[in-house]
């Protein structure tokens, strides 16, 4: 096996680990912040936290890997791992809702690092095989979908009163074995003069309407499916079904958002990055359909699932057409930001989750109704930079 085709399963089996972990703590910190909040309004704040954490960490996470090498800052991260759970398992001990959250916190700085799992296989590769690198990486991610929530119920209960305890500290030991996992990688370094140059300013980087429209799809995608998938526990628990429904239409969402992984690489390769991309769109605007249409088991899961193959084919021609606005020296600073601004939507994105479901009656419509216009702003920036192209202009100032 050749070294481009080696750090692609390594960095996959990095990011299926990465994802049980995701997903467990999807499952579950919103449920542990509604058992421990006084005001449950403020139940997915671990989340926010979370995802705010990974905004903080995502631009000082490219510098590191700039000057140390990709697998030195995946490990680095991995310890954030490590360490966020044990805060978690002991916030539960101590019912402390503030200690959730910094544990939650801790957890993000992590899964800053991991996202770059999918770029470190891009950078590698040759340019007909990016989009595919990128996709297979993210196909590691099913078992996430498969093992996560089944893993968050399986140990939901092993510290006899201390629900959700164990599955924490699993995501602890889960962190560890990806220090393992990372040591067969092999990512060619920066050469001397590439980490010296500063490569083009970041805001005439961002003003490629290539780059706006890959972030825009990446962080409209990242936090429509954030905001559904936060609020969906929630809203299963206030119809009273139990722990196990949850878990099935979670791990449902999660085999939306991977398996399709397998192909969304061949398909962008195929048809390019922005019919993919439009594809995406349509299939959230599906998703929101069938969730305002009843809000039995079925249609949370039928909606979950759409979603999740919704997201994937936005974030993976998102990351794919975001390799065509940078240099070398630029990719870290470039990817960092890309990153920056997914996080920093999904961090709104889960606080308005919590505030909206804390209205009784309303807050599932009312998320599903106030997704609809940001779906309709992908399609505009499609059909804009699509434009563009017909005429002959790339959309990606040269470097």
């Amino acid at each position: 096996m050749d070294t481009q085709k080696k750090n692609v399963v390594v960095l996959a089996g990095c990011q299926a680990i990465t994802q049980v972990k995701m997903s467990m703590l999807i499952a579950i910190a919103g449920l542990s912040g509604y058992a421990l909040a006084a005001d449950k309004t403020w139940a997915t704040l671990p989340i926010t936290i979370y995802v705010i954490g990974s905004a903080l960490a995502t631009l000082p996470s490219g510098t590191y890997m700039k000057r140390h090498g990709r697998r030195s800052g995946f490990a680095f991260g991995a310890t954030f791992g490590i360490i966020g759970g044990l805060i978690c398992a002991a916030a539960l001990w101590l019912d402390s809702f503030l200690v959730l959250c910094i544990g939650t916190a801790v957890l993000g700085v992590f899964v800053a690092f991991g996202r770059a799992y999918r770029f470190a296989a891009a950078d590698s590769a040759p340019k007909e095989f990016k989009a595919k690198a990128i996709s297979l990486v993210l196909a590691g991610g099913i078992v996430g979908g498969v093992l996560g929530p089944n893993l968050a119920n399986w140990t939901k209960d092993v510290m006899p009163g201390l629900e959700f305890g164990a599955s924490f500290v699993a995501i602890s030991v889960l962190s560890a074995l990806t220090l393992l996992a990372l040591m067969p990688l092999r990512i060619p370094p920066l050469t001397a003069a590439e980490k010296a140059a500063p490569g083009r300013p970041m805001r005439e980087i961002m003003r490629q309407p290539t780059f706006i429209v890959a972030v825009t799809a990446s962080a409209v995608g990242y936090g429509i499916m954030n905001l559904l998938m936060v609020a969906t526990p929630i809203a299963m628990h206030h119809h009273d079904y139990p722990f196990s429904n949850t878990a099935f239409v979670l791990q449902w969402h999660l085999i939306g958002m991977f398996a399709p992984s397998f192909f969304t690489g061949h398909l962008i390769t195929r048809f390019g990055s922005l019919k993919v991309m439009a594809a995406g769109a349509v299939l959230n605007l599906v998703c929101i359909g069938i969730a305002l249409a009843g809000e039995s088991v079925w249609h949370f899961w039928a909606a979950l699932a759409i979603l999740g193959v919704g997201w994937n084919f936005l974030f993976t021609s998102g990351s794919t057409l975001l390799t065509e606005t940078y240099q070398p020296s630029e990719r870290e600073k470039t990817q960092s930001m890309h990153d920056f601004i997914t996080f920093a939507t999904m961090a709104v994105t889960s606080l308005v989750s919590g505030a909206l479901l804390s209205q009784q009656g309303l807050g599932w419509h009312a998320i599903n109704y106030g997704s609809l216009p940001f779906v309709l702003v992908v399609l505009v920036a499609i059909a804009w930079l699509s434009s563009m192209r017909r005429r002959g202009i790339s959309g990606t100032a040269p470097g």
